[in-house]
């Protein structure tokens, strides 16, 4: 692996980008050439897909300012979403058995955390059942959380596509570490961001699972893939594809799976690589 680019490389036939750190800057907005550079590479018919953490209800206000609603690979592979049509194709969800064994596995390695879980119905904003519900433990990692607060008992005893666990002062990579030998298979365990927030998800679904599923939909190998990723979630998508990017700001899992390094999502670095062929 080398992390120099390789500028003679054929274009890409579908583009891959994380959201988070990535295609948005630090004031979560898609920058004027960014959204000139995916413009161009849907104009040339290349699919354009978002793959990211973020569930379906947060992938909208991304497709305002990009002007295209691409495919979507959300909560970090779990869930495949026609951003267009307003539909959730498939979900991959963790079973109640599961769930609560997480559980209870989290509340005696790391005590004083909170849990949180992500679940899915057909459309981003299905009011048939709360989305993101969270027990009275839960401190949100993020401004303006939109969510249901239940027991402790409550929040498990529905599948859903992603389990959080959340221990405010700690980092997301030392509980990554004391929980990631106690999971035993039973779960993905990844995070998206370092303050205190660890992601669970069925077992063997990334987002590289995520991307391959929309990438054989769409009649293209993975070798023929540029994806962009900036943390350990994107680590298998960057390790899947044929040319992998981190960005400038990625945390080091990334830059080590990535086949290259851009520049920073400030500096638009998701529009410096597609340049090359758009």
């Amino acid at each position: 692996m080398t992390n120099a680019p390789n500028t003679t490389r054929l274009a890409p036939r579908l583009v891959a980008s994380d959201v988070d750190g990535t295609l948005l800057d630090h004031h979560e907005r898609v920058t004027e050439r960014t959204r000139r550079a995916v413009s161009a590479v849907v104009a040339d018919g290349v699919p354009f897909v978002l793959s990211t953490g973020r569930p379906p209800r947060w992938i909208h206000p991304v497709v305002d300012q990009l002007g295209y609603a691409p495919m979507s690979v959300c909560a970090n592979g779990a869930v495949i979403y026609d951003a267009a049509n307003d539909r959730v194709l498939s979900a991959e969800t963790l079973s109640v058995q599961t769930l609560q064994w997480l559980a209870d596995v989290a509340y005696r390695a790391l005590p004083g955390c909170g849990l949180a879980a992500e679940r899915v119905g057909r459309t981003a904003h299905d009011s048939a059942t709360p989305q993101f519900v969270s027990s009275p433990g839960y401190e949100h990692a993020w401004l303006n959380p939109d969510n249901v607060e239940m027991t402790e008992d409550d929040v498990v005893d529905v599948p859903a596509v992603k389990l959080l666990i959340r221990l405010s002062g700690s980092t997301s990579g030392h509980m990554a570490d004391v929980l990631s030998p106690l999971i035993s298979g039973r779960a993905d365990l990844t995070f998206s961001t370092d303050n205190g927030l660890i992601e669970l998800s069925a077992p063997g679904i990334t987002k590289a699972s995520g991307l391959a599923k929309v990438a054989e939909s769409l009649s293209v190998d993975v070798d023929d893939i540029v994806a962009f990723g900036d943390m350990p979630n994107d680590v298998p998508m960057l390790s899947m594809v044929g040319l992998g990017v981190a960005m400038g700001n990625a945390h080091p899992a990334a830059v080590a799976a990535a086949n290259e390094v851009t520049v920073t999502n400030a500096e638009d670095g998701v529009a410096h690589v597609l340049e090359r062929w758009w």
